[in-house]
């Protein structure tokens, strides 16, 4: 096995491993990122299925005519990557290829997957009838609801949900029993739709993605866990590659397809990691981003028509302030930095 055979000849210890695996994996996801989407925007824009255009943000009127559903290319990318780690593993070429060990990995993917086909859906109603609407509110709820308890229902299943929610900075745990299969499901609505809101500017949700994703590998590293380090390795290396070519000025977006993906995976691993406090934590900025829109529908309603924010989510305020999208970008990224290591010394310490 690769991994026994490189510990006795480098004399690595097996969380360094975890996470040279773990860059290895963001690579490797990188690479096949940037080939599928050379490939793939192309045929998207032959097709024009071009991201259609909030006219009440006045803003975006230059990115008319910018293809959407580009998260298609990472996610493609990433099971093509995960199929191969997956064969190799289970022939015990990596590691050990006890079945029970892959089952929060495959879970983990089906999350992230499913509610990028929930994405997808959900683009192309939109990208058909050339407006905004896509899914309601209500269709988009239920079919996420589905997922989630289904990939709740599959961990518990196979014994691989933790019920016991860890407190950051405490050697501390609150046992939740069953209310944690209600607490999980709630939360996992509502980040897979804070990604999705996050997603208004180019690169910013590519950009949070990342700096959660590296702060889930040094978490894998320090947990010893190495379906994790893979997972958010995958993460780090599928967005990377996206953000080749989503920078300011984007030629490409990921739609909801991959913004709801995103959000899936950090979810499968902070939840098959035992450690959501602190991945809300690391995450905070993409839940930052629905709670300002969150907000503002509430004062709205309670104030008969003033708003708390010039306007919602929370990047489109400071656009109105004259930040550029790029200043926008940055400073979110540096935020969730900070966030993120906070959310690392929370499981450390």
């Amino acid at each position: 096995m690769l991994y026994e055979n490189l510990q006795n000849l480098t004399n690595i210890g097996i969380n360094r491993l975890i996470g040279i695996e773990a860059l290895v994996v963001a690579a490797v996801v990188f690479l096949l990122t940037v080939l599928s989407t050379r490939l793939i925007l192309p045929v998207l824009r032959a097709k024009k299925l071009n991201q259609p255009i909030n006219m009440y943000v006045a803003e975006h009127a230059g990115k008319a005519g910018t293809p959407t559903m580009g998260g298609i290319c990472f996610i493609i990318s990433s099971l093509v990557a995960m199929l191969i780690w997956i064969i190799l593993e289970k022939c015990g070429v990596l590691g050990n290829s006890q079945n029970i060990d892959l089952i929060p990995l495959a879970l983990t993917l089906c999350l992230g997957v499913a509610n990028g086909l929930i994405g997808f859906i959900d683009d192309y109603k939109k990208l058909v009838k050339k407006e905004n609407e896509g899914l309601n509110e209500a269709q988009k709820l239920i079919l996420q609801t589905v997922v989630a308890a289904a990939y709740l229902a599959m961990m518990g299943m196979t014994d691989n949900l933790p019920t016991a929610l860890k407190i950051p900075f405490t050697d501390l745990s609150l046992e939740l029993g069953w209310f944690a299969y209600a607490l999980y499901l709630v939360v996992i609505i509502g980040f897979v739709n804070s990604t999705n809101i996050t997603d208004g500017l180019d690169g910013l949700a590519s950009s949070i993605g990342i700096s959660v994703g590296m702060a889930l590998i040094v978490t894998s590293v320090l947990l010893g866990s190495r379906y994790t380090g893979v997972a958010s390795g995958m993460l780090v290396g599928a967005l990377l590659g996206f953000l080749v070519f989503n920078h300011y000025p984007a030629k490409i977006f990921m739609g909801d397809t991959g913004s709801l993906f995103i959000g899936g995976i950090i979810m499968g691993c902070a939840i098959s990691e035992g450690e959501l406090i602190a991945v809300i934590i690391m995450s905070f900025v993409f839940i930052f981003e629905m709670l300002s829109s969150l907000m503002q529908r509430v004062y709205f309603k309670l104030t008969h028509g003033k708003r708390l924010f010039k306007k919602a989510p929370v990047h489109h305020h400071f656009q109105l302030m004259d930040w550029s999208e790029i200043k926008i970008v940055t400073v979110f990224f540096l935020i969730s930095l900070a966030l993120c290591a906070v959310g690392v010394l929370g499981v450390v310490i």
